[in-house]
């Protein structure tokens, strides 16, 4: 792949933000300060419960959604916010129903270009692989940003939304990248 790339080759998860009021109702929420509902605050809430690794590094976008999920999933555990993965901005489609949004190629008016996603999600998370240590990077944000994160793993961008508040293991492999949906009864992602 040509283009910014992750700028280490190491474990790291992903997790969506709970279920939003724009999330229940169908709606475009980039840069919109949409709220978590009653169930994405008890989804985020039962992350706290998973058998986490021992030592964890958190990285959080800075929009409110994203930080409160954390809070949920991960209480008492501080967390470092990364400006860089805030949500793509839509510009003119923001507050819209999601089934008016442009190709994820094409720029939107008054918004984010793809390319410069791709270029902020990339150097977001080089940052938080590189500041971690031996600790398991977790990075709580949103769709956007993960389909970044797959596209910049060698996936796709395309396809469905990643569910709210499931985490996603991207983990490098000598093929390349491979990424996979966790659930709570997975044991073996944590060693």
């Amino acid at each position: 792949m040509t283009g910014p790339a992750i700028g280490a080759a190491r474990p790291f998860v992903l997790i969506r933000h709970g279920q939003t009021d724009a999330n229940r109702d169908g709606l475009i929420a980039g840069r919109i300060e949409a709220r978590l509902t009653g169930e994405g605050r008890a989804a985020a809430a039962r992350l706290a419960d998973w058998p986490w690794p021992g030592s964890l590094a958190l990285y959080v976008s800075p929009q409110d959604r994203a930080r409160h999920t954390a809070r949920l999933a991960f209480p008492g555990l501080a967390f470092r916010v990364l400006p860089g993965l805030r949500e793509r901005d839509w510009g003119r489609y923001e507050g819209h129903p999601v089934a008016t949004l442009p190709p994820r190629e094409a720029t939107p008016e008054g918004g984010e270009s793809f390319a410069a996603l791709l270029a902020r999600v990339a150097a977001s998370i080089t940052e938080g692989l590189a500041a971690s240590g031996e600790a398991l990077p977790v990075f709580v944000a949103h769709s956007g940003v993960i389909r970044a994160a797959r596209a910049l793993t060698g996936g796709t961008a395309h396809g469905p939304s990643a569910a709210n508040t499931t985490p996603l293991l991207f983990r490098p492999c000598p093929a390349g990248w491979q990424n996979s949906q966790l659930s709570r009864k997975d044991l073996a992602w944590t060693v």
